[in-house]
């Protein structure tokens, strides 16, 4: 087990992504080679610490995954690694439901047996810093916060300040603090942050996070704490070998329309004997020569739908394929993208690849965010029609359609008034707003790589 710390907050924008990305930077400095992980169903925020570590961010989840798969999934993340830095979701004891605190970023810690620093935003605070700080030291004795940081100072003598109220009514040591700054600030827009990937401000940003952590933090301190965490045991590990030469071959757009994976789940395709092709629909490249299915993840097609609607290549490979009953995974954006047009937030209509009936239509408003629970309407690539899978979804556009003709799936999950249809399915096609982690059986990365190779010997 390497050293390991959670960077938990009191809620959601606190600063924990600032806080995280800047310890990472900061003990990365220092020559340690450092994993990056994130609590929950979160793609963006992985992005901005995969860049300040320079290897691939991961999720920790435990409501989708299971616990097993979660341990695992921590353990091979942290092979060839010095340290592990883990930012929580939400606040510290925020979980799938109001009466628990299972699935939290607390319980995520204690299963792992890793040590919590609790972000503290001060901005508009003095004294009522440290009642803050004691509620969560002691709302679960059994989920203890070891240390805490403190954001957006308003000067070294608040921080200061604080930080002694803190430890004198609930005994914390505070590890290090940021200032409010504009230098500071992650840029942000619907979703979440500005995905790293495509913010000319990410090298900046990183920079004076990694800064501001080295200055104002005493890494030896964290670096102690990191060294409390308890070894996981009972992790089976597995060779990884690259897929041979004659492997069928998934296609996977990546770029800035379509980002949103899981490493997990593209490690687990490969350990079955796929490769993986990426290549860029907004850049105007057509789905690669020879590949027996497309992934299409998530992301934000409406910001690039005229660049979409242009690439008629793209579409009449994605079409052949569908012509042929190949697999074809598309995830909420994805989704998006294969029905018959696109409206986005300007009202624009652009026209899509018109495998999914229906138009997506952007809101200005949250359309859907939680965990589901679905149940397969039809054979899949991904499952047998009954088979009962989670996922989450989080989207700000609806799907313009009376009734769905041939739904995937039949969905439900806290704030649904009742059980819904939910997707597109037909042949090899699967589309939907869901987001299922493959992670969470192994059986569904199998089955997809046995579609894929059927598919290839059709071809």
């Amino acid at each position: 087990m390497i050293p390991s710390l959670v960077v938990a907050g009191t809620a959601s924008g606190v600063g924990k992504t600032l806080c995280a990305a800047g310890l990472i930077g900061a003990l990365r400095r220092r020559g340690l080679v450092v994993q990056p992980f994130k609590c929950g169903p979160d793609y963006i925020d992985p992005g901005w610490h995969g860049y300040a570590a320079g290897r691939p961010c991961r999720n920790l989840d435990i409501w989708m995954l299971g616990e097993r798969a979660m341990r695992e999934s921590f353990a091979r993340g942290c092979e060839g690694a010095d340290v592990a830095v883990i930012e929580g979701v939400m606040g510290l004891f925020d979980g799938a439901r109001f009466d628990s605190c299972a699935h939290s970023t607390a319980d995520i810690a204690a299963k792992l047996g890793v040590p919590v620093l609790l972000v503290v935003d001060i901005a508009a605070a003095g004294r009522s810093a440290a009642a803050t700080a004691l509620g969560f030291a002691r709302f679960d004795p059994a989920l203890p916060v070891a240390a805490v940081a403190l954001n957006r100072a308003g000067s070294e003598g608040h921080a200061r300040g604080c930080a002694e109220a803190i430890a004198e009514v609930s005994g914390l040591q505070t590890l290090g603090w940021l200032a409010s700054s504009p230098a500071l600030a992650l840029p942000e827009r619907h979703l979440g942050l500005q995905l790293a990937a495509e913010t000319d401000r990410r090298d900046a940003v990183l920079s004076a996070a990694a800064d501001a952590v080295a200055e104002r933090f005493d890494l030896d301190a964290v670096l102690r704490l990191a060294g409390s965490a308890r070894p996981v045991e009972g992790v089976e590990r597995r060779e990884r070998t690259p897929p041979p030469a004659d492997a069928p071959v998934l296609a996977i757009a990546r770029d800035a329309a379509f980002s949103f994976y899981y490493e997990d789940d593209l490690d687990l395709l490969v350990a079955e004997g796929v490769r993986l092709a990426p290549f860029s629909p907004v850049a105007g490249d057509p789905v690669p020569e020879g590949a027996s299915g497309v992934y299409l993840g998530g992301g934000y097609p409406e910001l690039y739908a005229s660049q979409l609607a242009a690439n008629a290549g793209l579409w009449r490979g994605v079409r052949a394929l569908h012509a042929r009953g190949a697999p074809i995974l598309a995830e909420c954006g994805g989704f998006m993208a294969l029905t018959e047009a696109l409206i986005d937030g300007a009202g624009v209509r652009h026209t899509m690849a018109g495998l999914v009936p229906g138009v997506a239509r952007m809101t200005p408003n949250l359309a859907a965010l939680g965990y589901r629970e679905a149940t397969a309407v039809c054979d899949s690539p991904l499952a047998p029609a009954g088979a009962t899978l989670r996922g989450h979804e989080f989207h700000f556009s609806v799907w313009d359609i009376a009734e769905p003709p041939s739904p995937a799936w039949r969905v439900e999950g806290p704030y649904m008034p009742e059980p819904a249809a939910m997707g597109h399915a037909e042949r090899g096609l699967l589309a939907s707003y869901l987001h299922i982690p493959l992670a969470q059986r192994p059986a569904l990365a199998r089955r997809l790589a046995a579609a894929l190779s059927a598919a290839c010997g059709a071809g």
